[in-house]
């Protein structure tokens, strides 16, 4: 598979996604700058995580103007597989490709740790690779990541099964001290309603590997190219 790396002024976790499906999982990789043209060729398309434009305005406010963000509109219109990163994820909303906004979160400060999520709806493109229920420690770096949207939008939402990742305690109860940053629903993770965008504000590249203490965050990606390839179950497991 060829997946396409979005890189925009202030991405910061681009390499490390580019190292997790090049060096990990032995897939070819293209580093995509902004202003790209083009995006013949790619199986999937990551917006990674960082702080385009610095963040400075609101989150993917500008960059969601940049020039690849057409061609990833329209990657994704025609049910191309794009997966976002907490600064991706707000690109995402920004764009219009994922429904709601993100808020300062609640405690008004930067926030990085591990947190458990829960697996909501593993028959995704992204977390078929989950069994349904499970909690994942993925780790969080951020000051906006206090997802919010309407009422009717949110209950759509749940009816079609959009929230794909919840924060959670350890043994996968949602509940308000499990939830780090105010996010409406305990809500960590969406999908549109075609199912081939993913949000997340988590960071599955940074735990992927054994070697990092914890690889649930490859879960993620394992589940992307199951999808791509057709075929789940050569690339099944289960994270501890």
């Amino acid at each position: 598979m060829k997946i396409g790396v979005v890189v925009f002024p202030g991405s910061n976790c681009d390499h490390d996604c580019e190292h997790i499906f090049k060096d990990v999982l032995g897939q070819s990789v293209e580093m995509i700058w902004h202003k790209e043209t083009s995006l013949a060729g790619l199986d999937a398309i990551v917006l990674p995580g960082g702080f385009s434009y610095g963040d400075y305005l609101r989150t993917g406010a500008i960059a969601r103007f940049s020039p690849v963000m057409g061609l990833v509109k329209e990657f994704a219109k025609g049910g191309g597989m794009v997966l976002g990163i907490c600064n991706g994820f707000q690109i995402l909303l920004e764009a219009g490709l994922l429904p709601g906004a993100m808020l300062r979160n609640k405690s008004l400060h930067f926030i990085c740790k591990d947190v458990s999520v829960k697996v909501e709806n593993a028959a995704t493109a992204f977390t078929g690779a989950c069994q349904p229920g499970q909690v994942l420690k993925i780790p969080i770096a951020h000051a906006d990541g206090n997802y919010y949207t309407d009422p009717v939008t949110l209950a759509a939402m749940q009816a079609n099964a959009q929230i794909v990742l919840r924060y959670c305690t350890p043994e996968g109860k949602s509940t308000p001290d499990a939830n780090p940053n105010g996010s409406l629903d305990n809500i960590a993770g969406i999908v549109n309603a075609a199912g081939n965008v993913l949000g997340m504000m988590p960071h599955p590249e940074r735990c992927a590997e054994a070697v990092l203490g914890n690889d649930d965050g490859k879960l993620i990606f394992l589940s992307m190219l199951e999808s791509l390839k057709k075929d789940k179950k050569p690339l099944k497991m289960v994270a501890g």
